[in-house]
Order: C-alpha cells, then structure tokens, then sequence
C-alpha cells in the first residue's frame, strides 16, 4: 500500500472532516479575535509545509542527480557568494514575514477598546468563578451591580452570559491563588492573578452554549473548575440582565 493511500485510509477511519482537516486540531472559533488565530495557525502550517516541501525537494534533487558515479570530486560550492547571500537573505524573509503577521494578530487579539459594549468583572477563586457586570446596576443594591456567583464543588456551575456581535470587556482578578480563564471556543487564555488586573476583549460571532475552565494547577478541586457561556443575542441578554436586576433587588437567589 503506497503512503498516500495509506493516509486517507487513516483520516477515513478517523471520522476527520474536510473542516476539521483544515482547522488542524483547533476547536471552531466563536469570536472575531479566535477567526484571526485560526488564520494565523493556518498560515504558519501552510508556510511551515512549503518550506519543508522546498528542503525535501533539494535533498531528493541532490540525491537522485549528483549520487556518486565516479571517484571525482563533485564540483565545489565553498565560497559561492551568490548561494551564500541566497540562504542566507531567504530564511530572514521569512522570519519577518511570520514575525509581521505575529505581530498584526496579536496586537489584533490583545486590543482592548476604550467604550466596550459590555464589561465583565470575572473573579476567580477557590474553586468556582463569579461574574459581574457593572453596567447594569441592582437599584437600591448597596452591592450595585448584577453579579453572578458560582459555588465551589459540589455546587452548580457559574454561568457567563454575553451579546453576540457586541464588544465584551473582562477584567480579571483572583481572591487567593493563581487562576487562568480559559473557553476553548474563544481560542484564548488568560491568566487571573492575585493583587494583578489582566484584561482582554472579544466579540462573539455566534450564538450557544460552552465550556470554560481554570488551566492553572490552583488546588484540590482544580479540574472542577468550570464554568458555561452562553452567547446570547442582544435582545436577550437585555431581558436577561432586567430579570436578574429585579430578582436580586427582591434578594433571589443568583
């Protein structure tokens, strides 16, 4: 069996689609920030791929037209200026093309907008998250702000919920040790560090419910560190912030 046969036999019965070929491994990104990673990733296999089709060209090239028929030496290359500018000036091309769009994305990614459309108060600690969002204010709340609390394990699971098409702002702290926000959808980490802000932006592109996690060792109960996000549209997570405003001015539960 050739190898070229043998590897779609392999992706076949691996159930992979064209669509998860492409996004090689990474999960289908929600927001317009994790699109851009996505593209970045892509590019960087597409470009890691020619280079390596160009090195195995050349090995095959010398291999197969300058085997050893005699015992003279083959013509030399030492000293060739023109070859040595050429591999030289090529791998700094490419360098700094990769190095540009790095750059390009992750400027993009870590843009933080000075009017977000919603900003979220995420705290961490041990082991569950809360959620505040300091827009929608609980009238006659000494607290102030619709917040959304999780329970450490065995307790239910925090909820995020943010618009769709709108800018969402989080800023991160943590009460106690060392936490990382992490939704795999997003395409996107961050760590939640003790006494230290961090901060990041998305837009969501695309309405449902997710999954989120702590990524940082943080204790006994690490793993159950979860959280859902749902996205919302925006007409909803404004009936949504409504309801919670009136049902913890009546002192509901969250």
């Amino acid at each position: 069996m050739s190898a070229a046969a043998l590897v779609v036999l392999m992706l076949a019965l691996s159930g992979c689609t064209s669509n998860q070929l492409t996004r090689l491994g990474w999960p289908v990104p929600v927001t317009k920030q994790g699109k851009v990673m996505l593209t970045l990733w892509q590019g960087s296999w597409v470009a890691a791929l020619a280079v390596g089709a160009v090195v195995w060209g050349l090995i095959l090239w010398a291999c197969i037209f300058h085997r050893k028929r005699t015992d003279e030496l083959p013509p030399q290359v030492r000293y060739n200026l023109p070859i040595e500018i050429v591999y030289t000036v090529v791998p700094f091309i490419l360098v700094a093309v990769l190095f540009y769009f790095t750059a390009r994305d992750e400027n993009y990614v870590d843009a933080v907008s000075a009017h977000p459309d919603v900003t979220v108060n995420v705290t961490g600690f041990q082991w569950s998250w809360e959620f505040g969002y300091p827009q929608y204010k609980v009238p006659g709340s000494a607290a102030g702000d619709v917040t959304l609390t999780g329970q450490p394990y065995p307790g239910p699971l925090p909820e995020l919920v943010i618009p769709e098409n709108e800018t969402v702002k989080f800023t991160l702290n943590s009460t106690d040790v060392v936490h990382s926000f992490w939704v795999p959808v997003f395409v996107f980490k961050r760590d939640v560090i003790p006494d230290h802000t961090n901060y990041f932006q998305i837009t969501a592109t695309k309405t449902g419910t997710f999954i989120g996690r702590c990524t940082e060792l943080c204790g006994v109960y690490h793993s159950l560190m979860l959280f859902k996000v749902k996205i919302v549209t925006p007409q909803q997570f404004h009936q949504f912030m409504i309801a919670k405003q009136a049902q913890q001015k009546a002192g509901g539960a969250q």
